[in-house]
């Protein structure tokens, strides 16, 4: 029986951290194991990580382009497109600062120093203010933006893109087309990457056993269960108290309905995988309205990322940290409105956080290395996180359904009274 993509991952994270720590404890002092083993890994590690970077420009390019042709008119869904619209940016929003008080509280990874022996020389983070960030989304010249993988510049020319095709209509059914094609592409590119994760996650995880010292493991383990534990916590209490303050669905309720949807994303690590499973949460168990689903399942999938949010927010600050890079105080403001664009942009596909992650590291001026740690471990995060994703798009879209509900209740309230009277 083959086994799952998920269960081969794990196989390799842990046979590669178990290989490599052997090889550090046990056989450094044999030259084949310590050097060519140990450059071997990092050679396949590197090619992993730079197949992975290789899709980043093209993958959010048409998938943001591809979003906006999907999406229908909001003027005429009125209330109900801009209310689901504004509460996935309010949740993504409220994720992203939660995460960022953790982040100052915490300090995931100060006091390691993963730049030793690596001849790595980082001075600062290079990140812009937010004036000079806002202005620098617009590019002056769009190849420059693609060839240097500036993200919030490519962003800005898909959002652009994806709008002038939108207002054309069905005058241009061909471009319309080409696309949709291209997106279907980008997501098989990914899935033949994915493919390759459990050798490229062994290789990574060799090396960093291989290499890191104890107590640099430590901080790594530290970090991992800071996100895990603030994704759990998202999951179980904070969605679920949310809908059970405002609806009339309650907490223990809401937990025990989204339990199918959260084993379902945690198997697939794709919140647009997991979208016929999110309907069908929404319709048959929370009695959600299907126009509300039908309208808000698939715009969470692309936009509501409250669980890549918080990964960006905590891996940001862990690479900075144990790479001599740390983030000032007058760098959030720069700092935060980059993870908020680089979440809505986000795939809704296994791996698209670490790719957003990967964009804000090259940004920040950080090395190869610091994305090789966090590649290494996404599967472990990227599971929970899906989770997070569909969770926060079941819960908001239960509290959108309640709202319109009271609305509906209202107007037929007041049109019993006007034909009374």
């Amino acid at each position: 029986m083959t086994k799952s993509l998920s269960t081969r991952i794990f196989i390799g994270l842990f046979s590669g951290l178990i290989f490599g720590s052997i090889i550090q404890y046990l056989l450094g002092d044999i030259g084949f194991f310590s050097g060519t083993i140990v450059e071997l890994s990092s050679g396949v590690g590197a090619m992993f990580v730079n197949m992975i970077m290789m899709l980043v420009v093209p993958l959010v390019f048409v998938s943001i382009v591809c979003g906006v042709l999907e999406l229908k008119d909001l003027k005429s869904f009125g209330r109900l497109g801009g209310k689901t619209f504004g509460f996935y940016i309010i949740n993504t929003l409220v994720a992203i600062f939660a995460a960022l008080a953790v982040a100052l509280l915490l300090q995931p990874g100060r006091g390691v120093d993963m730049t030793g022996g690596t001849g790595l020389q980082i001075t600062a983070t290079e990140l812009p203010n937010l004036i000079q960030l806002i202005v620098n989304i617009v590019p002056s010249n769009p190849v420059a933006a693609f060839t240097s993988g500036n993200m919030l510049q490519v962003i800005f020319m898909a959002l652009l893109v994806g709008g002038a095709v939108k207002s054309l209509g069905k005058g241009v059914p061909l471009l319309t087309q080409g696309f949709l094609e291209g997106n279907k592409l980008m997501m098989k590119l990914i899935t033949v990457v994915m493919q390759l994760a459990p050798i490229g996650v062994f290789a990574l995880m060799l090396k960093l056993g291989a290499t890191l010292e104890a107590e640099i493991f430590v901080s790594v383990l530290e970090y991992v269960f800071v996100i895990l534990g603030l994704l759990l916590t998202w999951i179980f209490i904070v969605y679920p108290m949310a809908v059970g303050a405002f609806t009339p669905v309650s907490a223990k309720e809401f937990r025990a309905k989204t339990r199918e949807q959260i084993l379902f994303s945690l198997s697939t690590a794709s919140s647009n995988a997991t979208i016929p499973v999110t309907m069908r949460t929404l319709t048959e168990k929370l009695g959600v309205k299907r126009a509300v689903a039908g309208f808000g399942v698939p715009l969470g999938a692309t936009m509501n990322m409250g669980g890549v949010s918080i990964y960006i927010t905590i891996a940001i600050f862990f690479v900075a940290n144990a790479f001599g890079a740390p983030i000032a105080m007058e760098q959030l403001p720069a700092l935060l409105f980059s993870i908020f664009l680089l979440s809505v942009g986000a795939g809704g596909v296994p791996g698209g956080g670490m790719v957003m992650i990967g964009v804000l590291i090259h940004q920040m001026g950080l090395p190869v290395e610091a994305f090789a740690i966090v590649a290494a471990l996404d599967r472990l995060i990227d599971m929970v996180l899906t989770s997070c994703n569909v969770v926060g798009d079941t819960a908001v879209l239960t509290i959108v359904d309640a709202t319109e509900k009271d609305i509906d209740g209202h107007e037929t309230d007041a049109i019993t009274a006007s034909a009374k009277a």
